[in-house]
């Protein structure tokens, strides 16, 4: 309440100011007159503050209303920045591929030079020579097919931790989303840094990362609006923000300088492959030199930051993803059972491993998968896109400067695109749905985009969805979920760092080899 009303008092003091700065910031939107989306009247100063106050909790109803009153593409301004938002599959296609690196580039983090933090990571860095080697490295020297193989041991030990931590619960209901959390967690660790963790040492570095994520995403969200008045009336949360960069720093330095060792010593270095990886994506940072600042290597600070990127682009989503799926398994046992079906064809009765070679002949798992991820985006916006110069979408000028926001739910769940959108059909991506051979690239075209498109599309997308796969199979081969009586499913959704569920899932999980030995004797 405090710092509301000193932003409040803000109002008052910088009021002539700011209406100053938005006539200004409203003519150079604007050039020759060219039409901007339409939109409710600019938000006056205290709307502008009142916005502000507000999370992204309260911006997806918000604009709702306003795609009902305007059409699939809004513009709101937020002080002196413009944001523009679409809802419409075929205006996405020309933003995000049609109109080329137009709007490829990112908002600046302000909070990042606020803090001295570096801002090099993939996500949000300027389209230009760093983010493409940046992602190219990433791309070519962990996500690659050959790269993923190798990473076939991680994800085999993590299932086993997974199986472990939902076997805990015995008959009564699974806190299944803690235990997702923690095993994605588990794996992104791994592959990061090539060495298996103990439980308290990966819990430290994910309570370091959440507390991170929440507090970047709840409380400095305020130095958009004027950094240069807000950091000196907000400096309590730069401080703390600085605390938590410290924990961050404490925790990865060492890990970060144990593979800088283990890669010096080369064949020397002590193999352990139980515990140990031969590839992880610190080595491919380790080994970056930048051509455009005289070759330098990459600073601890900067490593830091990309493998903070790393853990926590991985967990969230992939975590999510499963508890959408898994709820919907439990809501739809008719679906759960024909997939367990499919895995019993494939790999046998039994209760092993569910290989990544078998998960490639199981055409309905990859459906399941598909509706998850149509019907439940992790998240239901891309990462804001900034316009690097004015641009033409579907008729409307997008200005330079502008922020693009695209709508990912409102296209995947598109009652045009889609026959009953809101219900779980997987039958719809095998032959004859409405959804066989859809892009997920959106390359050719827009009808659902869990990953965005564009050259700022996703560069996770294979490996998320291997996981997806991989882990959703293991469980059902594992387990029957079932739904307990006074725990309803229900599909309400929560704005977190991901879109998650409301009311978390807590199912019964019944192990199948004990209802295989029951038929047998039956």
């Amino acid at each position: 309440m405090e710092s509301w009303r000193t932003l409040l008092a803000a109002a008052v003091l910088l009021g002539p100011l700011l209406l100053v700065l938005r006539r200004r910031s409203g003519n150079n939107n604007n050039p020759r007159g060219r039409r901007l989306p339409p939109g409710p009247p600019a938000v006056p100063l205290f709307g502008n503050l009142l916005w502000l106050r507000h999370s992204s909790v309260d911006v997806e109803p918000l604009l709702k209303r306003l795609f009902n009153r305007y059409g699939p593409v809004v513009t709101l301004r937020v002080g002196t920045r413009l944001n523009v938002f679409v809802a419409d599959r075929r205006l996405a296609h020309a933003a995000l591929v049609g109109a080329g690196t137009a709007l490829a580039d990112r908002p600046r983090p302000v909070a990042n030079s606020l803090l001295g933090v570096s801002a090099n990571i993939i996500t949000s860095t300027s389209y230009g020579p760093m983010w493409r080697l940046l992602r190219r490295n990433l791309v070519s020297e962990t996500l690659h097919p050959s790269r993923v193989l190798q990473f076939a041991p991680a994800r085999a030990w993590v299932r086993r931790v997974l199986m472990e931590k939902l076997r805990e619960a015995g008959a009564a209901p699974c806190d299944v989303v803690e235990a997702f959390q923690y095993t994605m967690f588990c794996l992104l660790v791994l592959m990061c840094f090539g060495e298996r963790l103990d439980e308290p040492a990966v819990r430290a570095i994910a309570d370091a990362e959440r507390a991170w994520l929440l507090h970047i995403s709840a409380k400095l969200g305020v130095f958009f609006f004027l950094p240069s008045i807000t950091r000196h009336l907000f400096r309590g949360r730069l401080q703390a923000a600085r605390a938590l960069r410290r924990r961050q720093m404490e925790l990865l330095v060492p890990l970060i300088d144990a593979r800088r060792e283990y890669k010096r010593q080369g064949t020397a270095a002590e193999r352990r492959p139980e515990t140990t990886l031969q590839h992880s994506y610190v080595d491919t940072l380790l080994d970056i030199a930048l051509p455009e600042e005289g070759h330098r290597r990459l600073s601890d600070d900067e490593i830091v930051t990309l493998c903070s990127e790393f853990l926590n682009g991985g967990t969230d989503t992939t975590s999510t993803g499963l508890q959408w799926i898994m709820a919907e398994l439990v809501k739809n046992p008719t679906v759960q059972e024909k997939l367990y079906s499919d895995i019993r064809y494939t790999c046998g009765a039994g209760d092993g491993e569910v290989s990544e070679d078998d998960i490639h002949n199981m055409p309905y798992l990859k459906a399941v998968v598909l509706e998850g991820l149509r019907k439940h985006p992790p998240g239901h916006f891309l990462l804001p896109h900034n316009a690097a110069e004015d641009t033409d979408v579907g008729g409307y000028l997008i200005p330079k400067g502008a922020t693009v926001n695209f709508m990912v739910a409102e296209m995947g769940r598109d009652g045009n695109q889609w026959t009953e959108p809101m219900e779980f059909l997987p039958e719809r991506f095998l032959e004859g749905g409405d959804g066989v051979g859809v892009d997920m690239t959106g390359t050719r075209e827009i009808r659902m985009m869990p990953f965005g498109a564009g050259r700022r599309i996703c560069p996770g997308l294979a490996i998320a969805t291997l996981h997806l796969e991989y882990f959703v199979a293991n469980m059902v081969r594992e387990f029957k979920w079932e739904e307990v009586p006074g725990l309803k499913v229900e599909f309400a959704e929560k704005q977190e760092f991901t879109t998650v569920m409301k009311k978390p899932l807590r199912p019964r999980l019944v192990p199948r080899n004990a209802l295989l030995a029951e038929q047998r004797h039956a």
